[in-house]
């Protein structure tokens, strides 16, 4: 059986100072491939590791994925981490890994979206019960190319399995399944279960022609506040179930042009040159962020 709701409870705070439990909360992190490749005229932080993340930190970010757990918790910042888990027992073998090297939580992608229903329940339970294991929780990512690639078949999984719990990356279906056309507002409501689920986000905003893209100062465009509504819903949906200490973790994933994320155009000399400094657009993203965590508050305060 595969019933228990704390199998994928959210990482706790003991205690604070006082001897009393945080309320549930926001973390925003940031994902360590955003500082790959970013262009030269970045405000990036630079050098080793050891003095990127004090930047990081004053930057008002509080943990990172994708960087040493230790060398991280060092400087004061919490560390997660991700993999793809393709296979029966990857999940075992990485949560075993995952939890050795002082990650708090892991993303994955979760095999390439052509298995069949019973294969892909298969690795979610394993997945479950890995987390449950080794004490780590794994949160499975809306993302193109895995089993959540398709937002229906998703939604059907959480009824297979309600205990699922997700990353939610959600520019993969904003782009890639073109949310728009059909009118958004008619595919939230029946979203809403992913959302109710989701834990962590991966921070990226696309609109309906490419999936990751300069949002300018985060104001006057349409795609953008979409974003603002899926983030708080999910935010609202964390709220709804959080305990005293839970916490989501929200972490900017803005990754670079070698790997066709980041937008690139030609310059007057003729050279290619990314469209937005991916370092600043995160820490934008962290206030947009934690403004839809204030909404996703107030929502539920006026229920």
């Amino acid at each position: 059986m595969h019933s228990s709701s704390t199998r994928y409870h959210a990482p706790m705070i003991k205690n604070t100072n006082d001897g009393t439990r945080n309320p549930p909360y926001l973390r925003v992190d940031l994902n360590a491939g955003t500082l790959i490749n970013l262009p030269s005229f970045s405000k990036r932080p630079r050098g080793t590791p050891e003095e990127v993340l004090p930047v990081i930190k004053a930057a008002g970010f509080q943990g990172v994925q994708g960087m040493n757990a230790d060398l991280c918790r060092k400087f004061g910042l919490g560390a997660s981490t991700g993999g793809r888990i393709n296979n029966p027992g990857d999940a075992d073998k990485l949560a075993r890994e995952w939890k050795a090297g002082g990650f708090e939580c892991a993303t994955c992608h979760v095999a390439w979206g052509m298995e069949d229903d019973d294969f892909v329940d298969h690795l979610v339970h394993e997945v479950i019960d890995a987390s449950v294991k080794h004490d780590i929780p794994i949160y499975i990512e809306t993302h193109r190319a895995t089993i959540t690639q398709d937002s229906w078949r998703t939604v059907k999984l959480t009824q297979r399995i309600p205990e699922i719990r997700f990353n939610g990356d959600f520019s993969h279906w904003y782009t890639g399944l073109e949310m728009v056309y059909g009118e958004i507002e008619n595919k939230l409501p029946f979203l809403q279960p992913v959302f109710d689920r989701t834990r962590a986000l991966h921070g990226r905003i696309g609109n309906p022609g490419c999936m990751q893209v300069d949002i300018g100062d985060g104001t006057g465009r349409t795609y953008v506040d979409h974003f603002k509504e899926i983030w708080t819903r999910a935010f609202a949906g964390f709220l709804k179930d959080a305990k005293p200490g839970d916490y989501i973790i929200f972490a900017p994933e803005l990754l670079g042009p070698k790997i066709y994320y980041a937008r690139t155009f030609t310059n007057e000399k003729g050279e290619q040159v990314e469209e937005s400094d991916r370092w600043e657009q995160a820490i934008l993203y962290a206030k947009i962020a934690r403004e839809c965590f204030a909404n996703a508050q107030r929502r539920l305060g006026a229920q």
